[in-house]
């Protein structure tokens, strides 16, 4: 039971900070919040990633490559240019790496508003820290798992951000469902996003980029929505209006 319930928190705490800080914050600017909140969420996304941290400059960075190069030769994560998964997970890392070490010649129109706070994106990028954290998670394991196939969840820790972004960019170009005709192939993953935390509504998220709310139709539940919402009403963050129109 301690392993299940470290696992789950783990895959849900860093799911959370991805979707919410990383791809609705950094990429698209879904909201806006003062520089003492934007840094408290830099370091709760290095304590929940942990050692599959992921810079919000990065991630933003490319993830907006991506809607504007959606299944084209220059999208940084297409299937549809990529032999299979782990090619494409490896095709990712490299663009990613580019841009994380101002190697990529990304064209300024990407860069406006992007966080920047070098401290975290430097400590969480050292392969020490990386190390560091995948030895905890690798002592915890020791020390309460009462089963050697729970140690097969080990290598998920270790890469749970790529993990989670590898679900999205691959399976959710793949299969799934479509609510809106687009000219790339990004459908709807799950119908009930338990999993992604609503990030598997990516048919939704290609027609609507800039819209909070991930879930469209009345089954498709976006679970970090109601979060927003309550960090909007206390005043943590500044949501933007109009951000939850109702389609069908």
């Amino acid at each position: 039971m301690p392993i299940l319930i470290f696992f789950l928190a783990h895959w849900y705490l860093s799911l959370f900070t991805q979707t919410f800080f990383l791809h609705r914050y950094a990429a698209h600017a879904m909201f806006t919040m003062n520089k003492a909140w934007e840094k408290i969420f830099y370091v709760l996304t290095y304590i929940f990633q942990g050692s599959s941290f992921l810079s919000p400059r990065a991630y933003g960075i490319m993830h907006r490559m991506h809607h504007a190069y959606a299944d084209t030769e220059n999208d940084p994560h297409s299937p549809s240019y990529s032999t299979g998964l782990f090619d494409m997970m490896w095709k990712t890392k490299n663009i990613y790496n580019d841009i994380l070490n101002d190697r990529a010649g990304v064209d300024p129109k990407f860069l406006k508003n992007i966080p920047n706070w070098r401290p975290i994106e430097w400590l969480g990028d050292q392969w020490l820290s990386r190390l560091a954290w995948g030895t905890a998670y690798t002592l915890f394991y020791i020390y309460f798992a009462t089963a050697w196939w729970e140690f097969l969840l080990l290598p998920i820790h270790y890469l749970m951000g790529p993990v989670h972004g590898a679900i999205i960019n691959w399976f959710a170009h793949k299969y799934g469902y479509v609510n809106f005709k687009l000219n790339d192939t990004a459908k709807n993953l799950l119908p009930l996003d338990f999993l992604m935390m609503g990030e598997s509504y990516h048919n939704n998220h290609h027609k609507f980029g800039g819209r909070a709310n991930f879930g469209i139709r009345w089954f498709e539940l976006d679970p970090t929505y109601p979060v927003i919402l309550i960090l909007n009403a206390l005043g943590v963050i500044h949501l933007k209006a109009n951000n939850d129109l109702k389609i069908f």
